[in-house]
């Protein structure tokens, strides 16, 4: 897809101009995992709200969302846009609301505490959304894994603690034992905490292959349920799977103060320090007190 962006938040690909409408049932729908919950959400019908996907569909000429279960997530294309969408709306809103990007881990546990603050989440990987903080485009940066803030030296301030767990085909083999590993295919999610794995995996000269890559935990989990003798590891705080490698994996979701001239920020992290520990919990991570 050829993007340029234009207008408030619309963007032009490849010659058609699409707006907010598209970029609020995307945001909605990459949270609510659902084409019903997201059009209540939005005050429009689910006839309405799956019509406009559908039309911009046709337009780009490739899915952007798709079925998994009884709910509806984005595609790999699906999200590239939203992030369009994101990274263009970041460089051109002028707000005092805290404005955090970070990746799909950690930024989505943020969605989902709801704090007590006037904030503008916005998801992506964690090295896109490192450049945008380069930039000085946000207040916060988030990190599903600390190694960018480890590779150069940059202090960082850790909210909650997760770990990987392994997600398998349904007709696979269960897995006892870490040498049970030996030979199996799995899948890589870039920018993930899964170096952690391979690192743990490569300790113990596990002979494993990667032959699939994908840039979301989402499109990892879906990918392996529908495939047979394929594996991943994916974080515990949002799928289920075997603990093998719970300690070998544990890891830190952390946040990097960027902004240094709103109090709101440092209120934001003394909060999430503190009372949003309770919250963090209930949504699956260990906190760190």
């Amino acid at each position: 897809m050829n993007l340029e962006s234009k207008g408030l938040i619309s963007l032009d690909i490849d010659g058609t101009i699409y707006d907010y409408k598209l970029y609020q049932s995307l945001e909605s729908l990459s949270r609510t995992k659902s084409q019903r919950q997201s059009a209540k959400e939005l005050n429009i019908s689910h006839t309405v709200f799956n019509r406009r996907l559908l039309k911009a569909e046709e337009k780009l000429g490739c899915k952007i969302t798709e079925k998994v279960g009884n709910g509806t997530i984005l595609t790999r294309n699906g999200l590239e846009l939203l992030e369009e969408f994101q990274k263009y709306q970041i460089r051109i809103e002028k707000t005092p609301n805290i404005n955090i990007v970070g990746g799909h881990i950690s930024s989505g546990l943020l969605e989902t505490i709801r704090p007590p603050f006037n904030t503008n989440i916005y998801s992506s990987s964690d090295r896109d959304a490192f450049e945008l903080a380069k930039r000085g485009a946000v207040d916060i940066l988030t990190l599903d894994d600390p190694l960018i803030a480890y590779e150069r030296d940059i202090d960082f301030t850790p909210i909650a603690y997760d770990y990987l767990v392994l997600i398998s085909s349904p007709n696979c083999k269960e897995v006892k034992s870490i040498n049970d590993l030996n030979g199996l295919n799995f899948v890589n999610v870039t920018g993930s905490a899964q170096r952690l794995a391979w690192n743990t995996l490569k300790h113990y000269d596990i002979d494993y292959n990667i032959t699939h890559k994908v840039n979301s935990q989402f499109d990892a989990f879906k990918l392996v349920k529908n495939s047979e003798n394929l594996h991943c590891f994916l974080n515990a705080s949002y799928f289920k799977g075997n603990e093998l490698l719970k300690f070998d994996t544990r890891h830190v979701i952390s946040l990097i103060k960027v902004s240094e001239d709103k109090r709101e920020v440092d209120e934001f992290i003394e909060y999430l320090l503190n009372e949003g520990q309770k919250e963090i919990k209930n949504q699956g991570f260990a906190p760190i007190q």
